[in-house]
C-alpha cells in the first residue's frame, strides 16, 4: 500500500504555488465558485434559441419539487397532439392522476419482487437493491404506457395538484418506510412457510395501507368526470360523464404499440442492433415490459429528426446535469471549461462514463425543434418541465455535440425505422441486471 508522505505533499504544494495562472484561478474559484469561474461565454453565442424546425407546443409545464420528469415529458407529448387536434391553448393533462396510479402499482410491483427473491439472503445484492429504494418518482417510457393502457388519462381540472404531488419528498419518505416494513412482513411469511392464500390475503391488506396513504396525500382518482373548455377561438365545449378510458380514446387515441424506445449505450456488453430489457424494472405487474433497441448515435439522431420533420415531438432521456447552464437553459459541451480552469483532464468517453458510474439517464424532456445547417443538426430545441423561469420561457437549447455525449434514449414511431432496424427489433431481448445504467429512471 502506498501511503501519502509529507515530502510528496510539500512537492505538490510547491508545484501549485509556482504556477501563477493557477493562483489567479484560485482567487476566482474562491469568490465565484467552480462553474461560474469556468463558464464559457461563447456558448451563449453558439446556442441561440432559434431553430429551422420549431413545433408549436404551447406553454411549458412545471413538475415543481418532484421527480416526475418522465411523466411530464410523456404527458406533454400527448398534450401537444390534443392541443393541436382540438385547438386548445395552455392545456395540461393531470400529472397527479398518473402519479397516483404509478405509485400504487409500484408498491405491488415491489411486493412481487420481494416475494420472488424471498429465498435469497437479505444481504444479497438483489434484495439490497430492492430495499435501497422500494419506490421513487422516476420511471421509464414503457412504464408510463402501462399506466395509460390500464388507467387512461384525465385533464388536470379533474385531478389537480396537491402539496404532496408538487413536493413529493415526504410522501416518498413515508411510502418507502412503509414498504420496507411490508417487505419484512412478506419475507417472514415465506420463511414461516405460509400458504399462497395467506400471503395473498396479507398482500391485499398491505396494498390497502398504500392506497390509504396515497388517497390522503394525492386524492382519489376520479372514475367519471365532466370536461369543459374553451378553444383558441373562444368556442365553449362540454362533455359530461367521461371515464379516464373514454377521455383517452376520444382525445388522445394513440396506439403505443406503434412506438419503440431507442437507446445509445456504446459499451462492450451491449452490441448495437439488438434489444435489451432490465430485470426487476417496471411498475404494473403484467404491464408493458421495458424494452430498448440499441443503435449508433447517428441512427438515433436520424430517427429523432425524422419524427420532428413529420411534425411530432420526441420524448427523450439524458443526463441533464452534465455541462448544463440551468438558468440560461443551455446544454453544451463547452458550457464550462473546467480542464483549463484546473489544469486537469476530466474528459472520458460515453462508454467509460456508463461503465464507471459517471453518467446515466437522469431526466426526461421533449424535443420540439432542431436547427439544420446543410441538412445537418447543430442544436436542438428542448421542452423542459421546470416552469417558465429558466431557459427561454422554459425551453432549453441542446447542442448537437452535447446530444451525442449525454442523450441516452428517445421514443419514436416504429414506421420510421429502416428495414434492418425493424429486423433488429425482433431479436430476443438480452436481460440486463437491475443495477445496469440502462435501468436508470428519469
Amino acid at each position: 500500500m502506498s501511503e501519502i508522505t509529507q515530502s510528496e505533499t510539500n512537492k505538490f504544494r510547491e508545484a501549485f504555488l509556482a504556477n501563477p495562472t493557477q493562483r489567479v484561478g484560485q482567487r476566482s474559484v474562491w469568490k465565484n465558485g467552480i462553474n461560474n469561474s469556468a463558464q464559457n461565454q461563447s456558448t451563449f453565442v453558439e446556442n441561440t434559441p432559434t431553430f429551422s424546425i420549431d413545433l408549436n407546443t404551447g406553454k411549458v409545464a412545471d413538475q415543481k419539487k418532484s421527480g416526475r420528469c418522465w411523466m411530464f415529458a410523456a404527458l406533454n407529448t400527448m398534450r401537444h397532439k390534443l392541443s393541436s387536434d382540438f385547438n386548445l391553448a395552455n392545456f395540461e393533462l393531470s400529472q397527479n392522476y398518473t402519479f397516483f396510479w404509478d405509485k400504487y402499482e409500484k408498491a405491488n410491483y415491489f411486493y412481487e419482487n420481494i416475494l420472488a427473491t424471498a429465498d435469497l439472503d437479505r444481504t444479497s445484492r438483489e434484495v439490497a437493491f430492492l430495499l435501497q429504494t422500494p419506490q421513487q418518482d422516476g420511471g421509464q417510457w414503457d412504464m408510463m404506457v402501462s399506466i395509460f393502457d390500464k388507467y387512461g388519462l384525465v385533464p388536470k381540472s379533474a385531478m389537480p395538484e396537491t402539496a404532496s404531488s408538487s413536493d413529493s419528498t415526504q410522501l416518498n419518505e413515508y411510502l418507502n418506510k412503509l414498504l420496507r416494513k411490508h417487505a419484512y412482513i412478506l419475507r417472514t411469511l415465506v420463511a414461516d412457510h405460509a400458504t399462497a392464500s395467506e400471503i395473498e390475503t396479507k398482500r391485499q391488506d398491505l396494498l390497502q395501507e398504500v392506497y390509504n396513504v396515497l388517497a390522503m396525500a394525492l386524492g382519489i382518482p376520479p372514475e367519471t368526470f365532466d370536461f369543459e373548455y374553451r378553444d383558441e377561438n373562444n368556442n365553449f365545449l362540454q362533455e359530461t360523464d367521461l371515464t379516464p378510458q373514454s377521455f383517452f380514446k376520444k382525445y388522445i387515441d394513440i396506439d403505443f404499440n406503434d412506438y419503440i424506445s431507442v437507446i445509445n449505450a456504446p459499451t462492450a456488453d451491449k452490441p448495437f442492433m439488438h434489444t435489451y430489457s432490465v430485470d426487476m424494472l417496471g411498475n404494473v405487474v403484467n404491464g408493458k415490459p421495458v424494452q430498448y433497441l440499441n443503435l449508433e448515435m447517428a441512427d438515433l439522431k436520424d430517427l429523432a429528426l425524422k419524427q420532428l420533420q413529420a411534425g411530432e415531438s420526441v420524448w427523450f432521456g439524458s443526463d441533464v446535469g452534465q455541462s448544463s447552464i440551468r438558468d440560461k437553459g443551455i446544454m453544451a459541451l463547452d458550457a464550462y471549461d473546467v480542464n483549463e480552469l484546473f489544469y486537469v483532464d476530466f474528459d472520458t468517453t460515453k462508454a467509460q462514463r456508463l461503465d464507471y458510474g459517471e453518467s446515466m439517464m437522469t431526466h426526461a424532456m421533449v424535443l420540439t425543434g432542431v436547427d439544420l445547417v446543410n441538412d445537418q443538426p447543430t442544436k436542438w430545441k428542448v421542452e423542459n418541465s421546470w416552469g417558465d423561469k429558466v431557459g427561454t420561457n422554459g425551453f432549453f437549447v441542446m447542442s448537437d455535440a452535447w446530444m451525442d455525449e449525454f442523450t441516452y434514449q428517445i421514443v419514436v414511431r416504429k414506421d420510421l425505422l429502416t428495414d434492418a432496424q425493424k429486423a433488429a427489433l425482433e431479436t430476443e431481448p438480452i436481460k440486463l441486471a437491475p443495477w445496469d445504467p440502462m435501468g436508470a429512471l428519469a
